[in-house]
């Protein structure tokens, strides 16, 4: 009985992972689906605990807030130009980060620490 619970909440939240991967994704278009999805990583972090989905979790609430950090930093100087840099580094990063999440959630990977 234990067990059926275990599975069915492993793949309850290996599903919101998916659709908060999605969410960040939708962001590039529409930056209001990142609070979405940030709200809910924090939502459903302590019932992601002690599971291999916990790392998800922590590295797309690390990519909210780091692209969050460089996009500022990068709005704030792009009138010096360096701040078109910044700005491309940081959605090129981010990208990866949820290209790399996305592909090792499908696969049934943890993300490193």
């Amino acid at each position: 009985m234990m067990d059926t619970q275990t599975d069915a909440k492993t793949a309850s939240l290996k599903t919101l992972a998916t659709v908060i991967y999605a969410l960040y994704a939708l962001s590039l278009f529409s930056g209001i689906t990142a609070i979405v999805a940030i709200v809910l990583d924090y939502i459903k972090l302590d019932d992601a605990r002690g599971t291999w989905l916990e790392s998800h979790f922590r590295w797309q609430i690390r990519t909210f807030w780091w692209s969050l950090l460089w996009f500022i930093l990068g709005a704030l100087t792009w009138i010096i130009l360096v701040g078109w840099l910044v700005l491309g580094v940081a959605c090129v990063w981010f990208i990866y980060r949820i290209a790399k999440g996305w592909l090792n959630l499908n696969d049934g990977k943890p993300m490193p620490s």
